[in-house]
């Protein structure tokens, strides 16, 4: 019997209906990168998500593939979430804050691990999970009203009305 191993997670496909505030959200208030992307015949783009071993790449599609069999509705399909490392809670926090856009946080109890949770411009909710060992900041205080709650939604299309424009003016 030949052996079988999963190595690693390559990349993760996300629709949108508006490419540019998407780019947007992902290079200027997440931090990933802008990466080649092959010319496949549609819209989309490509941004590079660090890790320990590699690039994983977050695929962003527009354009008549993404909106195969009409528009792209928010919260559907069967990912609740994607969860990237992160350094920095507390410029997240502030990044968050100044372009307007509402999270929630959590601390995960009996480990050393931090969340926050945002959305972006489509709906898809992103985790950013921090290790406080290496955040070397006392643990975080949390509002009630910036709590996460599994399975309580707080994405607000509203809030990403004018995001281009406001990091543009950042």
């Amino acid at each position: 019997m030949s052996t079988a191993a999963i190595t690693g997670l390559l990349h993760v496909a996300v629709k949108t209906m508006d490419l540019d505030a998407s780019v947007a959200f992902y290079t200027k208030v997440i931090g990933l990168r802008d990466v080649h992307r092959p010319d496949f015949g549609f819209p989309g783009a490509w941004l590079g998500v660090p890790t320990p071993v590699g690039e994983a790449i977050i695929h962003l599609y527009a354009g008549g593939p993404a909106l195969a069999g009409g528009p792209v509705p928010p919260h559907t399909g069967a990912i609740d979430h994607l969860s990237i490392t992160a350094v920095g809670w507390n410029g997240f926090r502030e990044r968050f804050a100044k372009f307007g856009l509402p999270s929630r946080e959590f601390v995960i109890p009996k480990t050393t691990y931090w969340q926050q949770f945002i959305f972006d411009p489509s709906g898809v909710q992103l985790e950013l999970t921090f290790d406080a060992d290496a955040e070397r900041i006392p643990a975080p205080e949390i509002p009630a009203a910036k709590k996460y709650q599994p399975g309580e939604s707080f994405f607000d299309p509203k809030a990403y009305v004018g995001l281009v424009e406001r990091i543009k003016a950042a």
